[in-house]
């Protein structure tokens, strides 16, 4: 008896002894995914979120799965990617109180759909390789189309091969392929690279519009000039405070911004730094704080909102993972001058980062509704967050 027990609890040691972490390789130490604590669940904890004056935020929806890139159609349907949910959902707010009240899930089980755009009627979502896309979407959201496969010769790693996805200015789909590694140098040019892709003429492939872009989670176009303004995720395992994350500015095409061989403008990196030196390249517009992760960005353009907040940038800093203290887990501000130089960078919304580094919400993407307030996503808390101005008046009572 007792030999068959002593066989009993070896067995179960084999089964159900969880397996220890992967080895990391010297090539490349970084994790191709983290995550910073179980997702958080319970009542939204509001209140501990700091704003300016005069502004308040509220949710606009919750238990939102892993939520990502948002995207408005002109129809008033707010489309959400998700990463590790691989599910794709669209939310409704049909009596305009500012909160969804219906909720369709459009899509399941696809790889890494991060990104979404609308165009023509027409949803466009971003896997790891190929682009999607949904048609006639807002008259079949409850009974959703089979997707068009648009393009799926992308690359296929999954380390950095989620992707942001925005129409640009000039009516082509704009797609970032980022490096698939920590660093690394890569013969084919697509790699750290921001795309665009005629959905068009999808067969043409894509091209290379800019370079040195180890990973950007969020990009768009300043509304006056046009110019595209994106974030980049600088390189891990340097330390605690270097390099600084980025956020980068495109005046043309064919810019290059010195990943592999050169961080934050100014930091040769020590395996690819000799090949090229930074002065080669575009130095970032601000430096960021270090492993913050900026993720998406939008330019004030508000009705309602003061008016300094105008053609100012607003970022959704997701949170740092590898980083003993930890930071980001906010909204900055990056303040521009008349020629359009960043002149200061602070936080506009911060609390979801608490004392002892308690983390109960990450910030990842920004979006306008018309009525001149400011959604934002939460993958973490699972939830899209509605920022607003109220002038200073008193705070609403709770429903309920």
């Amino acid at each position: 008896m007792r030999l068959l027990l002593l066989l009993l609890l070896a067995l179960a040691q084999v089964f159900c002894t969880t397996p220890g972490p992967p080895k990391q390789t010297a090539a490349d130490p970084e994790p191709a995914s983290s995550s910073v604590a179980p997702a958080y669940s319970g009542s939204l904890p509001l209140d501990k979120i700091v704003l300016p004056p005069g502004f308040r935020i509220g949710t606009f929806a919750e238990n939102v799965r892993n939520a990502r890139s948002l995207c408005l159609s002109p129809g008033g349907t707010l489309f959400v990617g998700t990463r590790e949910a691989g599910d794709v959902y669209a939310l409704r707010d049909t009596n305009n109180d500012r909160v969804a009240d219906l909720r369709y899930t459009l899509a399941t089980g696809l790889r890494m759909p991060n990104g979404v755009a609308f165009r023509n009627g027409s949803l466009y979502v971003a896997e790891v390789n190929r682009i999607l896309r949904f048609d006639d979407i807002e008259n079949r959201l409850a009974n959703p189309p089979k997707p068009v496969v648009v393009y799926d010769q992308y690359p296929t790693e999954e380390h950095h091969g989620w992707k942001y996805i925005a129409f640009g200015p000039d009516g082509k789909l704009y797609v970032p392929v980022g490096a698939p590694c920590n660093v690394c140098e890569r013969e084919n040019p697509i790699y750290a690279s921001i795309t665009r892709l005629d959905v068009d003429h999808p067969a043409r492939g894509p091209e290379v519009v800019q370079n040195g872009v180890r990973n950007t989670v969020g990009f768009t176009w300043h509304p006056q000039t046009g110019e595209l303004w994106f974030t980049d995720n600088g390189r891990d395992m340097l330390g605690e405070d270097i390099p600084a994350c980025e956020l980068n500015h495109a005046v043309r095409e064919g810019m290059h911004f010195g990943f592999p061989y050169c961080h934050q403008g100014d930091l040769k990196d020590p395996k690819f730094g000799d090949q090229r030196p930074c002065a080669g390249f575009t130095p970032p517009a601000q430096k960021l704080g270090p492993h913050v992760a900026p993720l998406g960005l939008e330019f004030g353009r508000s009705a309602v909102w003061p008016a300094e907040y105008n053609n100012q940038i607003l970022i959704a800093e997701h949170g740092s993972w590898n980083r003993t203290q930890k930071t980001g887990y906010r909204l900055s501000l990056i303040r521009l001058d008349a020629q359009g130089r960043c002149i200061a960078y602070e936080p506009f919304a911060s609390g979801w980062l608490q004392a002892g580094d308690e983390v109960w919400g990450r910030p990842v993407d920004l979006e306008w509704l018309p009525d001149g307030s400011l959604l934002v996503s939460d993958d973490f808390a699972d939830a899209v967050y509605r920022i607003y101005w109220d002038g200073g008046q008193p705070a609403p009572k709770p429903r309920g």
